[in-house]
């Protein structure tokens, strides 16, 4: 993501937040942002330049940001900011159109089967423990959960992600029967 359409969505999302949100925002940040510094802050653009000059935020450094904005009960804005980190429109950096049915077809079954081993299979594929807390946080129907760690991992590993990382994954985790229906689906395609 270039700078200038960072910046923009930063500007879109503190255009958003109310006073009260700004201020739980900056109580929530208040271990990292000294008191007078904390004082000066009257807007939300300031609150990321802020985070930004102390390493919490940045173009590809996102998490804490959208951790903040789901705390604040404000998961449509962390989803913005997900969202726009990781466009789907942009296939430079997805899989191919195939591999990509594959795996929309394995995050059904996944999806359909996981419960609350979630967790356990987002570490099998090597998402941040961030990452896993911000999905944690913006669901808490375990199916929902499910397909946001699916997608997490998906932008994660970009064109690089496959079907039968997610079965060899399921494999380690000891789901074998899901990962036997998710074979079995994809086959068919």
């Amino acid at each position: 993501m270039s700078a200038p359409q960072f910046n923009s969505v930063l500007l879109d999302i503190s255009n958003q937040l109310s006073v009260k949100q700004l201020e739980d925002m900056k109580f929530l940040c208040n271990e990292f942002i000294g008191k007078r510094a904390m004082e000066k802050i009257s807007s939300g653009t300031q609150l990321f330049l802020a985070l930004r000059e102390m390493g919490k935020l940045g173009a590809d450094k996102t998490e804490y940001l959208s951790q903040l904005l789901n705390k604040i009960n404000r998961c449509d804005l962390a989803n913005k900011l997900d969202n726009f980190e990781s466009p789907s429109g942009s296939g430079d950096n997805q899989p191919d159109e195939a591999e990509r049915a594959k795996l929309d077809a394995a995050t059904d079954v996944i999806a359909d089967n996981l419960g609350k081993n979630w967790r356990k299979l987002g570490r099998k594929l090597l998402l941040s423990e961030v990452r896993l807390e911000s999905v944690s946080t913006r669901h808490t129907d375990l199916e929902e959960t499910a397909r946001e760690l699916l997608k997490e991992w998906r932008k994660s590993r970009g064109a690089e992600a496959r079907a039968s990382m997610l079965v060899d994954a399921l494999r380690v985790c000891q789901l074998n029967l899901t990962a036997d229906k998710v074979e079995d689906k994809i086959q068919t395609l």
